[in-house]
């Protein structure tokens, strides 16, 4: 039985996009950049190691898909993929496409200014736009 429960802070901070076989989908509450925030959908995991090696290869395929997905669908010139958990324990992986003109280039996002979160019509073409990209993968919703 899997008891995954998406962790309180990413749930305040991000919007629901989708599941994959593997992931919740969530896009981060930040319209300054296009960011995902992975989720392994097992419960009580900190660190990458703690899945099974099938999970770690699918993670990475995940991620690597959506990364690949978002640099072609909303043009990017850098494509950032990290496991931070230093503030939220819960294994995420943080997909962020990165453009020299955005507001934290070239510095990490973390940290950087204060979020600017999505307005409704914002927050529903960026969803449109990313669900497009989920629904389109090898390896799509579950």
């Amino acid at each position: 039985m899997n008891d995954f429960q998406l962790h309180p802070r990413l749930d305040a901070d991000t919007h629901h996009l989708s599941d994959l076989p593997l992931c919740r989908v969530c896009l981060m509450d930040d319209m300054r950049f296009p960011w995902l925030i992975l989720v392994p959908r097992r419960a009580d995991i900190s660190e990458v190691h703690e899945l099974s090696a099938d999970d770690q290869t699918q993670l990475w395929r995940e991620a690597t898909s959506l990364g690949h997905g978002m640099k072609d669908a909303l043009g990017g010139d850098k494509l950032n993929i990290a496991t931070l958990g230093n503030q939220v324990p819960q294994l995420h992986i943080h997909v962020i496409l990165r453009r020299r003109d955005d507001a934290a280039w070239p510095a990490p996002v973390w940290g950087f200014g204060e979020r600017q979160p999505y307005d409704a019509d914002s927050l529903a073409e960026m969803r449109d736009q990313l669900l497009m990209l989920v629904n389109t993968l090898p390896d799509g919703p579950k």
